[in-house]
């Protein structure tokens, strides 16, 4: 399966920038977690807006500018840390955004589709599915992947680190059909017909001083 495939792949893949990283041009995921009308006025026609899911706008949700309580969870207190870094920052936005992300990705990485992946990617990550698909093509194998649907994306981690770089962690479910095929077109592994339920457990993050709003992805994990 071709997610797990990945979370093999990328399970010791670091978590964090070194800060060496170059700022890759903007993409549809530009602006990921930011109101549509607080996205630059500069952004290319690639870049979709990413309206919350619930039409509220976050000036009518004052509970996210709230200072957590003192008992907060982990993820209420790096919410509200990303927030005062970025007062564009909306969560409801970003999990709806970061369904786009996972989608986007899954599927460059089962075509092959290097030019899509290499600006959404953290350098470290973007390595490790090159060289899965470099694997691939040298075995002259494809990879035939349906995303089926994503059941749940739900932010699980939020931290704004001493960098003022926000990593917001998603855990992802979704209904995938997966198969691999050799050169003749034989299934070597998966099955065309078998709808598999997967989660995953995928990181994003932004430089929170950049103009650029584009978030990476920045690392993967299993579930369990």
């Amino acid at each position: 399966m071709i997610a797990a495939f990945l979370i093999l792949r990328l399970r010791n893949t670091l978590g964090r920038r070194t800060g060496h990283e170059q700022e890759h041009p903007r993409t549809r995921l530009g602006g990921l977690g930011t109101k549509p009308s607080e996205a630059s006025d500069e952004r290319g026609d690639n870049i979709i807006d990413l309206p919350a899911r619930d039409g509220v706008r976050r000036d009518d949700r004052p509970e996210d500018d709230m200072p957590p309580a003192e008992d907060a969870s982990p993820l209420e207190q790096g919410l509200y840390a990303i927030r005062k870094a970025d007062p564009n920052f909306d969560r409801r936005t970003f999990a709806d955004g970061a369904r786009g992300a996972y989608e986007m990705i899954v599927n460059a990485f089962a075509a092959g589709d290097r030019d899509t992946l290499r600006p959404l990617l953290a350098e470290k990550v973007f390595g490790s599915f090159s060289a899965a698909i470099d694997a691939r093509e040298a075995a002259k194998q494809t990879q035939e992947t349906t995303l089926v649907g994503i059941k749940q994306a739900e932010i699980v981690e939020a931290e704004l680190t001493d960098s003022k770089v926000a990593e917001v962690t998603v855990k992802f479910v979704s209904s995938m059909i997966s198969a691999t095929k050799d050169s003749e077109g034989r299934v070597i592994a998966g099955d065309p017909n078998d709808v598999n339920t997967l989660t995953e457990i995928w990181t994003f993050a932004r430089d929170t001083r950049s103009r650029d709003p584009n978030w990476e992805l920045i690392a993967t994990r299993s579930a369990h």
